[in-house]
């Protein structure tokens, strides 16, 4: 695990535990994997699958009925990250409030990191 001890690495919102279990709900997985690689204009994109299988070098967060699992390279990108679902007029999905994020495109779908997590990461 990485960070503080007996500290969760993140947090969910309600309506993004509701969001989760629902969507572990119907499709019967075991979680949610939360990643981050290579990629977009800002230079990193978190990534999200469906888990059915939790390697044991994998954080896990449960909350409520609510699974996330955190790929091992994405544990000190998502240390303090707080996921949010929100519904609006014209979209609906997950957002991170990630305080490791020095700067975020303006789609909002691309992150960058501070410099002193990056240094000798080899995430793809």
């Amino acid at each position: 695990m990485f960070g503080i001890p007996g500290k969760s690495p993140i947090t969910m919102t309600q309506a993004a535990e509701a969001q989760i279990a629902k969507l572990m709900a119907s499709g019967g997985h075991k979680g949610l994997r939360i990643g981050v690689k290579k990629g977009g204009c800002a230079g990193m994109e978190y990534t999200m699958d469906y888990v059915d299988e939790v390697d044991p070098h994998e954080e896990v967060v449960e909350q409520g009925d609510a699974r996330v699992i955190i790929a091992p390279m994405a544990q000190m990108f998502l240390f303090g990250t707080e996921i949010d679902y929100e519904i609006s007029l014209l979209e609906s999905g997950f957002k991170f409030r990630n305080p490791n994020v020095s700067e975020a495109c303006g789609c909002g779908e691309s992150i960058k990191f501070d410099e002193a997590l990056t240094e000798g990461s080899s995430q793809s």
